[in-house]
C-alpha cells in the first residue's frame, strides 16, 4: 500500500514538471510562408506578428506587442553549395513613405519600458526605492531571437528580430550583411514584403 502512494505521489510530481515546461517554439516549413524571397541559393521568409493567437504560441503569457514591440520571425534555407556567415545579419523594418525603423537587440527589448524606481520616505527619514521591472523582461525574448551566426548548406535558423513598431500595411523587412564563409563575398540584400 506504501509502495502505491509513493508510486503515485512520484507520477503526480513528474506530471506536475513537464506541465511547467515551455514547449519550444517550431514555425512551418520555410515553403509554406507567403512572404518569402529567393536569390543566389538562399530563401527568407518572414512573418509579423501582431495577432494575439500567434504571439500565445510563440511567447506564451507575453505579448511583445501589447508593449511596442512588434516580433518579426525570420526564417533563413541555405540551398546554396557553400555555408553562410550571418554573424553580420542587419535587419530594417521598411515602413510606409520610406520611415526605416532599426531592429533592437533582444537584451534592449527586455529593459523597454524601463526599471522604474519609485521613491518615498522610510520610518528613519532615508529613500526607500521600490524597483518595478519591465515588463518585457522575459527570457523567452532572447529565447525566441535569430541568433544563428553560421548556416551550413542544407540548413534552415529562424528566430525573432524586434521592432518598436506598430505594424501597418505596405511594409516589408530588409536584411543584408549574409555573406559566404569561405570567400567572405557578400550576398545581395533582401527585401521581403509583410503584407
Amino acid at each position: 500500500m506504501k509502495t502505491g502512494k509513493l508510486l503515485f505521489l512520484i507520477l503526480s510530481v513528474a506530471v506536475a514538471m513537464s506541465a511547467d515546461k515551455k514547449e519550444p517554439f517550431r514555425p512551418g516549413e520555410i515553403d509554406k510562408y507567403a512572404n518569402k524571397q529567393s536569390n543566389q541559393g538562399v530563401t527568407i521568409a518572414a512573418q509579423p506578428y501582431d495577432n494575439p493567437d500567434d504571439l500565445k504560441i510563440a511567447f506564451g503569457k507575453l505579448n511583445p506587442y501589447e508593449h511596442g514591440v512588434l516580433p518579426v520571425l525570420v526564417l533563413i534555407r541555405n540551398d546554396s553549395k557553400t555555408a553562410l556567415k550571418m554573424d553580420g545579419l542587419q535587419t530594417m523594418y521598411m515602413a510606409p513613405r520610406g520611415r526605416k525603423i532599426e531592429s533592437t537587440p533582444p537584451k534592449d527589448v527586455m529593459l523597454l519600458e524601463g526599471t522604474r524606481a519609485k521613491r518615498g520616505p522610510t520610518i528613519t527619514g532615508g529613500i526607500k526605492i521600490k524597483v518595478q521591472k519591465s515588463k518585457l523582461n522575459d527570457p523567452v525574448i532572447e529565447e525566441r531571437a535569430f541568433a544563428a551566426k553560421m548556416l551550413p548548406p542544407g540548413d534552415t535558423a529562424y528566430g525573432f528580430v524586434y521592432f518598436q513598431t506598430g505594424h501597418s500595411r505596405g511594409t516589408s523587412l530588409y536584411l543584408s550583411g549574409l555573406s559566404e564563409a569561405g570567400t567572405g563575398k557578400a550576398l545581395f540584400f533582401f527585401e521581403v514584403p509583410l503584407d
